[in-house]
């Protein structure tokens, strides 16, 4: 498992390892050695000859001349660009050192590699300036683009502002850092490698779990055991729309449960039979023995929004006892009716909203979720005592205490019915008796598995959400 943290957990990590007896410089010094293979790396992988770093004033600009410094000792071609008249005094030791050449303006010529060290994690302005051309000609030069800890601009939100660095590669120092993870950072970091610098992190950061993390869910099975050794699953789906149902129950059947039952309106049961045989169908009219003796359920998906499901969803949270999953109009009848239905519950509950839908949970504006969407989950499930499963490109779960930043996932999931999917494999995955938070961050992670998978073989804009179930059985493979 890696952790992504804070830029705030970065700045303690950084300042308890100073006091702890690590001048700043010697971190500094390590950061150039971790940058400068980097730049070597990509020089020799893609047959480029020359490197231009460009730096700033602050530290970030100093891991740039440390780079430079250790490249042009080594006999590579490497110039620094740097039109700051104010440095940190670290970063004044280390252009000190650098004795290679250092140009006062932008250079009209092409360069092999550009390394972008102008801002680092400390950026809380907007880019403009002279700072803007410079990220303007990162960009614009046809370069092979290295980004130093954060590609210059890019929030710690995630998201890219207007001006920001378009970077191939970002080497993170010291540790993972959430804005590579998250909204546009997934697009503008490009290939992220974590450098160990010899930073100790005081506490950890969001959950970044691997395929090794998910494996240990899909242990062998007995071959002495039969279907109810594997739970029970009731999708409570359809109504408004019926392809929801199909989708969630579609997935759940991938997701090794032993019972997978839908649960559809009576007159949504008959266009139901025979749709997928493998399911228990059932016509729904009451919340019953039947329905609450499952593992797991999940409710909502294409259920459309009334007074009537917030009533149902008020007497499962009061009266069932196993784990809860909501989505879709679930949230959206919570948010219409009331939020308060969730405080009073007798079992585990998981919702999966996104963004719109947090929206409407929260009252909170779409904006103000996704500039702050770890801590905003956070808030909420601490709030209400429910595991949240924050759906995005990149999505965050969390429990209030735990987080994790799922790093699966493809532009191919980008379409209606793929939140389906993941509540049905979701609720088949809580079946087995997979705690909730853990079921969420392997049911994301499969998911955004299945949904690479699916892009790979079919590119990026065929795939369906049926198709995404096709794959499921590929990525839980993969995990093997």
């Amino acid at each position: 498992m890696k952790y992504a943290f804070s830029n705030e957990q970065m700045r303690l990590a950084d300042a308890a390892t100073i006091s702890s007896g690590t001048p700043s410089l010697v971190l500094m010094e390590r950061a150039g050695q971790a940058l400068a293979r980097a730049v070597s790396e990509a020089m020799e992988r893609k047959g480029l000859s020359d490197a231009l770093f460009v730096c700033g004033g602050g530290n970030n600009g100093g891991d740039g001349f440390a780079a430079a410094r250790i490249l042009s000792d080594a006999g590579e071609d490497v110039s620094v660009l740097c039109l700051s008249g104010k440095f940190s005094p670290d970063c004044a030791a280390m252009r000190e050192k650098y004795r290679g050449e250092v140009l006062g303006r932008i250079p009209r010529r092409r360069y092999g590699v550009i390394v972008d060290c102008l801002f680092g994690t400390g950026l809380s302005r907007p880019i403009d300036g002279e700072n803007r051309a410079l990220v303007d000609f990162i960009n614009a030069n046809g370069a092979y683009v290295i980004a130093c800890d954060l590609p210059s601009g890019l929030k710690e939100s995630g998201i890219a502002p207007e001006v920001c660095v378009h970077a191939d590669e970002t080497v993170s120092m010291g540790q993972l850092k959430q804005a590579l993870l998250l909204s546009d950072g997934a697009d503008y970091a490009g290939r992220v490698t974590a450098a160990d610098i010899g930073i100790c992190a005081g506490e950890r950061g969001a959950e970044v779990w691997e395929a090794g993390d998910v494996r240990k869910y899909f242990p062998p099975r007995r071959s002495n055991s039969h279907k109810g050794s594997y739970g029970s699953a009731y999708i409570l789906a359809g109504g408004a729309y019926s392809g929801a149902a199909f989708l969630a129950a579609g997935a759940c059947l991938k997701s090794g449960a032993g019972y997978t039952k839908l649960c559809v309106t009576e007159k949504l049961f008959p266009s139901a039979v025979g749709k997928l045989p493998a399911v228990v169908l059932k016509a729904f009219s009451t919340i019953d023995g039947d329905i609450l003796a499952a593992d797991c359920i999940a409710a909502g998906m294409g259920a459309g929004v009334s007074e009537r499901l917030y009533v149902h969803i008020a007497e499962l949270l009061s009266t069932y006892t196993g784990t809860l999953v909501l989505d879709a109009d679930a949230l959206n009848t919570i948010a219409a009716y009331g939020t308060e239905v969730l405080d009073k519950k007798s079992c585990r509950v998981i919702v999966t909203p996104h963004p719109k839908e947090f929206s409407r949970l929260t009252g909170k504006p779409v904006s103000d979720i996704l500039a702050d969407a770890v801590n905003e989950a956070k808030a909420f499930a601490a709030q209400r005592n429910v595991v949240v499963l924050l759906k995005n490109n990149r999505s965050v779960i969390t429990d209030g205490e735990r987080v994790a930043i799922n790093p699966t996932g493809s532009p191919a999931l980008a379409k209606g019915g793929s939140g389906d999917v993941l509540s049905g494999l979701l609720a088949g995955t809580c079946a087995r008796g997979v705690a909730p938070f853990d079921a969420a961050c392997v049911a994301s992670w499969l998911l955004g598995r299945a949904g690479e998978l699916a892009a790979e073989k079919m590119g990026e804009y065929a795939p369906d959400p049926t198709d995404i179930i096709g794959f499921l059985p590929e990525a839980i493979l993969s995990v093997k």
